[in-house]
């Protein structure tokens, strides 16, 4: 099996939300450095398992302005390698409804800091899925090659949908992972002594099985 960057993971997060804080503080003597934030998560629809949406809720400049920007970018920083096996994390909403600043030692980069901390946070309690890119795909195939090219998919962990007879032609139409498609011109040749056509396109994400997860976490140690 080969993996690809195009890999991700979202929150395993199920319907409502979790509440994280972050805080980040230092003094050294001179000036020091102060940001507190408090950010609500919650999952975005499935289809859009790619998308992080920011929203900031604070009231009354608990937080001033100018910082506002630096939390978002702190969680999408996090969010970019702060996955299983450091992949992406999506899929989800970050609403910032509470904190507090310093009006000396209050910084860009400790607000920054403070965020990435109250996503780690997150993930300590709820965790992520690796999701994997699958494809669309239809298989044409002599009729008596049909059961080998079925058998053949279902070991690539493919989800067969349909299975459609005409004229002595069968068209196979199944939803499987990229990863288990690698090599897949060659495999079809050999299987149907090179009378078997294929068309494949992508079909979205879904949560990668366990023995894939296992695999990636071993291939980044």
């Amino acid at each position: 099996m080969r993996h690809t960057a195009s890999q991700r993971c979202c929150l395993s997060l199920a319907d409502g939300f979790v509440e994280t804080e972050g805080l980040h503080q230092k003094q050294s003597g001179g000036s020091g450095s102060f940001g507190h934030v408090k950010i609500r998560w919650s999952s975005l629809p499935a289809e859009q398992f790619d998308r992080i949406e920011f929203v900031d809720e604070t009231r009354g400049g608990v937080i001033p302005k100018v910082f506002i920007r630096s939390v978002e970018a702190g969680i999408r920083e996090a969010a970019a390698s702060g996955g299983l096996a450091g992949f992406a994390v999506g899929g989800f909403r970050a609403v910032l409804y509470d904190g507090s600043s310093h009006e000396v030692d209050g910084k860009d980069f400790a607000f920054a800091s403070a965020a990435r901390i109250a996503f780690r946070k997150l993930l300590d309690e709820v965790g992520t899925e690796v999701l994997e890119p699958v494809m669309r795909v239809e298989v044409r195939v002599p009729d008596e090659f049909t059961g080998p090219v079925i058998g053949d998919l279902n070991a690539r962990h493919g989800r067969i949908n349909e299975v459609e007879g005409s004229e002595g032609e069968s068209a196979i139409r199944a939803i499987v992972p990229l990863a288990e498609m690698f090599g897949y011109v060659g495999d079809l040749r050999g299987l149907t002594q090179g009378r078997g056509v294929y068309v494949m396109e992508p079909a979205g994400y879904e949560q990668a099985p366990q023995h894939v997860k296992q695999q990636l976490m071993e291939a980044r140690r």
